[in-house]
């Protein structure tokens, strides 16, 4: 339980390196095509490690890394698709609607609502009128906040069901398998010019696929998906600081006051879980 704050902040350090770096990219590819490597990449890379004996797979197991995969796919393309028209500190904030809405809902205790509902807040307040965000970035923000939300819900329950990794590898291998055909039709061509930036795909897979999901299947193994909503409250500061260091990104005041109230939400949930611990 002490070590989930440091490893959810190591997931969304690396997360959010991982999406300026595709960012950085979308002048040569366009972000399906991205999302479509970062997926298929990660897959086949935990396969090779992995090696998953399909013998003795549940049915109840099978319909847990499928339903993880599907929403996988989704999360990937939103999210990848909402950087291209926000800054990327937004759009982190925007994602954590979805795990956020699911800390209040199971939430048991005064305290775990008031730090939910104080980060909501935040996120409020970068989608009520006057804050000057395209609409097409908010919708897919909503997205990936509906997708992140069962990420959460689905990811702890695979965790649970799998001793190994075994469920994460046919989880991701399943959304590989919807999202790759799309990257083919509608950005194939583009790779096939500019091979240069398979390259870059892969190392997008890394980042922000193989160690943030695979830290995220250690912590959701530890703590329930309250706290883990919560703690990823502390991702827009981190996504704000990426995306000023690598891409010059620059917040507005109201921005800025969205994420600030986020994150001392986050603050004030890892201190309540050492003081519980």
């Amino acid at each position: 339980m002490a070590a989930a704050p440091a490893l959810v902040l190591a997931q969304i350090a690396s997360l959010q390196l991982g999406s300026a770096v595709a960012k950085q990219a979308y002048a040569s590819v366009g972000p399906t095509a991205l999302a479509g490597m970062r997926l298929l990449f990660s897959a086949v890379v935990l396969w090779l490690l992995v090696r998953p004996l399909l013998r003795g797979i549940t049915a109840a197991q099978w319909r847990a890394a499928l339903a993880l995969g599907l929403v996988v796919a989704a999360m990937n393309l939103a999210y990848f698709r909402a950087i291209e028209h926000l800054p990327i500190g937004v759009a982190a904030t925007l994602e954590l609607l979805g795990p956020l809405a699911l800390s209040i809902a199971l939430s048991r205790r005064i305290e775990h609502a008031v730090v939910a509902l104080l980060a909501l807040a935040g996120v409020l307040l970068l989608t009520s009128p006057g804050a000057a965000l395209p609409a097409a970035g908010l919708a897919l923000g909503g997205c990936t906040a509906l997708c992140r939300a069962a990420y959460v819900v689905l990811s702890r329950r695979v965790g649970r069901l799998f001793p190994d990794w075994t469920g994460l590898t046919l989880a991701l291998a399943a959304g590989a398998c919807v999202l790759t055909p799309v990257t083919a039709v509608t950005d194939g061509g583009a790779v096939v010019a500019r091979p240069e930036v398979v390259g870059v795909g892969f190392l997008v897979a890394l980042l922000s696929s193989l160690i943030p999901y695979a830290l995220d299947m250690t912590v959701l193994r530890r703590i329930d998906a309250r706290a883990f909503g919560v703690l990823l409250a502390l991702s827009p500061a981190v996504a704000a600081a990426v995306g000023f260091v690598v891409l010059g990104e620059r917040l507005t005041g109201r921005q800025w006051g969205a994420v600030a109230l986020i994150v001392v939400a986050g603050v004030w949930s890892v201190r309540a879980a050492r003081s519980s611990a």
